[in-house]
């Protein structure tokens, strides 16, 4: 007899702390890149690294990266790169605390997605895992995370919902691909928005702030060794840690994975005190430790589903 796959939940959770733990790092590296360089410039030069190297793994590693369901890795690619691109956007005129707290609604997305369009039972365990992972992301974010809400701040949360439907998507629209045809199409997706984004802005060039404030509107400019160093560091490590994401998703419940998604922002905190030393407030400390309360209630939870699977498969065998 045989048995439907069950959930790698543990498996997936190391797989999100690796990435979370190397996003961390690499996007803290995004601020010395938008000294002098912009976002759309910034985007289309690491799919471009990234992509070469990715080709350079298929014959070594003996990757597949090409689609079964063109459709189907097509427009996942779309919705996530569209999520990027409103979320990137509204960096422009919103806070970053409110912008990040709007994209971190994506595992509420998640639940909603899986239960009311897939039909998934949804547990208890899960729902206050959610409730509790983004209420320690809005203590990590402090109070403007939720100051100056409007309806434009509506934009990051439309940008959560996409991102959410894309990670389900890994799962159910995508069951048949490998990780690097869904990584090829991520990188894809964001080299043209960048590409796209680099053409107006020489078609139509916009008044740029200096520094990092000019990151969004600044149009293509002369790279610097700095930009070549450090969008080669990002393209590899997202190359490596978004792979391991998506892995991640196809492996086990979107609604689980999207709950433990939430430690990319203390990973990003405990680098950027490392690297910058950003203290972090008690109350940022607060939100970690619920943070990693919610990850511990998945696991946790995800433990004693298997074990109790484990069991029952030693009964009726």
């Amino acid at each position: 007899m045989t048995h439907p796959p069950t959930d790698q939940t543990l498996a997936a959770a190391g797989l999100i702390l690796i990435y979370a733990t190397i996003i961390g790092f690499t996007d803290n590296f995004v601020r010395v890149i938008a000294e002098g360089a912009g976002l759309w410039q910034f985007h289309a030069t690491r799919s471009l690294m990234a992509l070469p190297l990715l080709l350079l793994a298929v014959p070594l590693l003996g990757l597949r990266p090409w689609p079964r369901r063109w459709g189907a890795v097509v427009a996942r690619s779309a919705i996530h790169g569209l999520a990027m691109v409103i979320y990137f956007g509204a960096l422009g005129f919103l806070p970053v605390a409110l912008v990040a707290a709007g994209l971190f609604t994506a595992p509420i997305f998640v639940l909603l997605i899986s239960r009311f369009v897939y039909g998934h039972a949804l547990g208890p365990v899960r729902i206050i895992a959610v409730a509790l992972g983004f209420l320690g992301v809005v203590l990590v974010l402090g109070p403007e995370a939720m100051g100056g809400a409007s309806l434009a701040a509506l934009l990051p949360v439309a940008a959560g919902a996409l991102y959410a439907l894309g990670n389900v998507a890994t799962r159910e629209w995508c069951a048949g691909e490998t990780a690097e045809t869904l990584l090829a199409g991520f990188f894809v997706a964001l080299g043209l928005i960048g590409l796209a984004g680099v053409a107006a802005l020489s078609l139509w060039p916009q008044p740029v702030p200096e520094g990092p404030e000019g990151f969004l509107m600044r149009g293509p400019v002369w790279p610097t060794g700095t930009f070549w160093v450090w969008t080669l560091v990002q393209a590899t490590g997202s190359l490596v840690a978004v792979g391991m994401m998506i892995r991640a998703y196809q492996i086990a419940d979107a609604g689980r994975v999207s709950v433990l998604e939430y430690v990319i922002l203390p990973a990003s905190a405990l680098w950027a005190w490392a690297l910058w030393g950003e203290l972090l407030t008690p109350l940022a400390w607060a939100g970690m430790g619920l943070i990693a309360l919610a990850g511990g209630m998945i696991a946790l939870r995800a433990r004693a589903q298997e074990g109790a699977a484990r069991s029952g498969d030693a009964a009726g065998a």
